[in-house]
């Protein structure tokens, strides 16, 4: 199935019938979207940091 739109007397779009499959994936971008919003005024670290933070509490190695 594709993507269909539904269209009123003039031709103008006015709804859009999506696959299950496009639907869910527009749903988790949706979902990622309001999870990165959420953080946006949350402490940043750099990739070093990080890695240096899993060394020191044993989750990664040298």
């Amino acid at each position: 199935m594709t993507t269909q739109f539904l269209t009123d007397q003039e031709g103008k779009r006015v709804a859009v019938v999506l696959p299950v499959d496009d639907f869910d994936e527009l749903m988790e971008d949706v979902s990622d979207l309001a999870a990165v919003a959420e953080r946006r005024d949350e402490e940043r670290f750099t990739l070093d940091q990080v890695k240096q933070r899993l060394i020191a509490d044993g989750l990664l190695s040298h």
